[in-house]
This record gives structure tokens, C-alpha cells and sequence, in this order.
């Protein structure tokens, strides 16, 4: 019988489930008070659903043996966006709704052979509003966020924010046989491939540059305006940054608008989100989002309601960086060690479970040493080996 879990997968102890506990309770209340309502999307879709026309690889997908096309979700959205345009479809919009659970990705192993990686996530879906509006709330709320799940000064968070639109039209001037390669050596930022493509010397030394574009939005806006002129989409993308400016401030989350910018999945067709941090060996992400009308449309059938908008923590990613920072008392995590209740006769038995009950009923955790021990001193020992927050002694 196999003593280690499957590659991917983890052992959790209980420190880590209650760090886990504590962030998902703590993004769950910034949440309820934005006016965000909770679902519970299966974890089980069809692949059609999972995949979301393309916008996710087939093969990041974990299928399932089963009578029809089956997986495990790889993400949240996809199943909101059905669940919210069908069952949901008469409520009221704007439609405010989070989740959080585990989510399942496929990947190609050292070996050449599949493996399975799990996932804890908490998000926020916002459908139904198709202005910046939505983007400008959901930008205030993941900052919101960033307040209450402990990120201190030394984790550097730098919020990243791109447009699909914006790479789209810096990319409509170059032959449509090369666009595709284009996005691709842009967004994997590789000025290597980009190198290969064969365009005109003027359009390599512009896309070139464009793969060096990245930094404070004024001036990324003003550069891209050299290169695009007048555009609504400019003007539009400057009001939102300006909108969330003062939060970001206020929260020293530094905002870095890269054009080129684009999530692992390509879901969005409007702004993207990724927040950043340092860790201690390598950057951490945070979080990551971004607007998806397209993907609503292919649920929806109303094309006024195509609209959508929400983004997704990594838990267990928060969790780590927190715990690992020089200095943290594992930023509040940690789990509230129980009282321990010990008594030393052996007829002691019932007095020590009504002291139990009754410690319970304050609302203090406890916990109960079986049997008798022979002393206090020994009971202390006792509590102190299991970490206990303190010693409930019946002599």
C-alpha cells in the first residue's frame, strides 16, 4: 500500500487546515459586506462547460471515466457563468455571487505522464454590468482583501493590470498571419520568438519595445497613446486606474499596467488582474481575475446580460507566503491550541467531562486526557508535549 499521496496532492496537518479556515473566513466576510452572495458550483462538469470554448487547454482539464464527457473543474468561473445564466437567470442584475473550494488542473509531468495538482481557491463573480463600473468594484474589493488577509509591507504586493482590448489593437496594424505568434511571444514574454517572426524592421523594433512596456499606468497610458493615438479604450482604462488609486495607496499595493499582460487561462477578452507578492524564494500569485463577457454570452441568451467580471485566490499560496515571512506570528493563522482537562483519581472520570461540558459552554475550546496521570506536575507535562493552551487540573 502506498504511504504518500498521489503527485500533486498534499497532506494537509492541522495548522495548515486551520490557516486555510481562517482565510477563506476572513475573504468570505470582506465578501458578505460587499453584497456578495455564495454558491456552491459541482465540482463535476461537462468538458464543454470546463473548457469554456477554448479558452481553456484540453489538457489542463482532469477528465473522468464516465457515460459522457466529464471533469473536474479547473476553476470557478466557467460554472458560475452557466449556473448564473441558467438557474439563476431571473434574478436581478448586477449579480453578485463568490465560492470557494478546491479546483483540479492537469499537467504533464518530469516523466511525460499525467499528473494532477489541487488547489484551494476563494472568488468573487460580479455578471450582468458590461461598463467599467464592474471593473472599478472588482478592483476595490480584491484590494479590500488584500487588507484583511495579513499582508504586510515586506510582501511587496503589486497588483498587475492588462487589457485583451489593448494587446488586440497594438496588434491590428501587423499582417493577420502573424498576429497569433505575435500575442504568443508577447505574452510569454519571449523577445526570442518574437525575433523569429518575419515582419518589417519599423514592426520588430515596435513590438520589441512593446515587450519592455510595463510600469506606472500614467506613463504606460501615455506611451501607448504615442502608439494608438486618441482611444475611448485609453480614456477608459486611465478612469478606472485613477478610481483605484487611492485604495492601492492606502494599502501600499503598488498598480503596474503591462500591456502584454495576460492570465494562464484565456478566458478574458477585457482587463486582466494578477496580484503579486514577494516570497521568500520567488514571487508569489496572489490572486488573479479579469473581465469575461464572451464566455457569459455562451450562456446567456439575453446579449444585455453577456457580462461579466470576478477573480479568484490561491489559499493555500496565501497561506505559505504568510507563514513564511521573517518575522510573522503566522499572521494570525494559527490555530487556537484547546485547553487540556486531566484529573488524577480514577473515579475522577466524570468530574473531568462535566468540567468539559461546562467549558464548552463558555465557548472555550477543550480537550480531555483519557486517563488518570499520577500528578500535577506530570499533567503539565503533558499539556505542554501537546501544546495545549493551558492545564485544566482535577487533582
Amino acid at each position: 500500500m502506498a504511504l504518500q499521496p498521489a503527485a500533486g496532492a498534499r497532506d494537509l496537518n492541522p495548522v495548515q487546515v486551520g490557516g486555510n479556515r481562517r482565510l477563506r473566513e476572513r475573504l468570505a466576510e470582506v465578501y458578505r459586506l460587499w453584497g456578495y452572495e455564495e454558491v456552491a458550483p459541482p465540482s463535476v462538469e461537462r468538458l464543454d462547460t470546463l473548457q469554456a470554448g477554448g479558452g481553456i487547454a484540453a489538457q489542463d482539464v482532469v477528465r473522468l471515466a464516465a457515460e459522457e464527457p466529464l471533469g473536474l473543474r479547473p476553476e470557478f468561473t466557467a460554472s458560475i457563468a452557466r449556473a448564473a445564466s441558467t438557474r439563476m437567470a431571473a434574478r436581478p442584475r448586477p449579480l453578485r455571487l463568490w465560492a470557494e473550494g478546491p479546483t483540479f488542473r492537469a499537467f504533464v509531468g518530469d516523466a511525460g505522464g499525467q499528473r494532477i495538482s489541487e488547489q484551494l481557491q476563494s472568488g468573487v463573480e460580479l455578471l450582468g454590468v458590461s461598463t467599467a463600473a464592474a471593473d472599478v468594484e472588482l478592483i476595490r474589493l480584491l484590494l479590500a482583501c488584500t487588507e484583511t488577509i495579513g499582508l504586510e509591507p515586506c510582501h511587496e504586493p503589486q497588483l498587475l493590470v492588462g487589457h485583451h482590448g489593448l494587446l488586440s489593437a497594438l496588434l491590428q496594424r501587423l499582417p493577420a498571419t502573424h498576429r497569433t505568434a505575435c500575442r504568443r511571444a508577447l505574452t510569454g514574454f519571449d523577445p526570442l520568438a518574437l525575433t523569429a517572426i518575419p515582419l518589417e524592421p519599423e514592426e520588430q523594433a515596435q513590438l520589441q519595445a512593446l515587450l519592455r512596456l510595463r510600469g506606472e499606468p500614467a506613463w504606460v497610458l501615455k506611451e501607448l497613446e504615442r502608439h494608438l493615438g486618441a482611444s475611448p479604450l485609453l480614456v477608459e482604462l486611465a478612469t478606472t486606474l485613477e478610481l483605484v488609486r487611492p485604495a492601492a495607496e492606502r494599502l501600499g499595493v503598488q498598480v503596474q499596467l503591462d500591456p502584454s499582460f495576460q492570465p494562464h487561462f484565456d478566458l478574458y477578452d477585457g482587463i486582466v488582474l494578477k496580484l503579486v507578492c514577494r516570497g521568500a524564494a520567488a514571487p508569489v500569485d496572489v490572486a488573479s481575475g479579469g473581465r469575461y463577457d464572451a464566455l457569459v454570452g455562451r450562456f446567456c441568451a439575453d446579449a444585455a446580460l453577456a457580462a461579466g467580471v470576478g477573480f479568484a485566490f490561491s489559499i493555500e499560496d496565501i497561506r505559505e507566503l504568510l507563514s513564511g515571512s521573517a518575522g510573522s506570528k503566522d499572521a494570525g493563522l494559527l490555530v487556537e491550541r484547546p485547553l487540556l482537562v486531566a484529573y488524577g483519581q480514577p473515579d475522577g472520570l466524570a468530574a473531568a467531562l462535566e468540567r468539559l461540558d461546562a467549558l464548552h459552554a463558555q465557548g472555550r475550546a477543550a480537550e480531555l486526557l483519557p486517563e488518570p496521570i499520577g500528578s500535577h506536575r506530570e499533567a503539565e507535562a503533558v499539556a505542554f508535549s501537546r501544546d495545549n493552551q493551558g492545564l485544566e487540573w482535577l487533582g
